[in-house]
């Protein structure tokens, strides 16, 4: 699994955080990452998922050029 760590602190906008939880946990699909559960922990919201190998795919458009073609195919996907 993967823990991504939310410091409800730092949020002015906590709501955002509530949606992203509602979406992932109303939507299952191959090519999205499954959400597990979540914690709270002191003023830490710990967000359990699905493990990928690959990273964020944040991380992964930093660092990889795409062609628009290549980004459309992610985008579909």
């Amino acid at each position: 699994v993967a823990i991504k760590q939310v410091s409800l602190g730092k949020q002015p906008q906590k709501e955002l955080i509530v949606n992203e939880l509602l979406v992932v946990w109303n939507n299952k699909h191959p090519n999205i990452v499954n959400y597990l559960d979540s914690y709270l922990v002191g003023d830490k919201l710990w967000i359990i998922m699905e493990y990928m190998d690959g990273g964020p795919l944040s991380s992964v458009i930093k660092e990889v050029h795409m062609a628009e073609g290549e980004m459309a195919a992610v985008c579909r996907e």
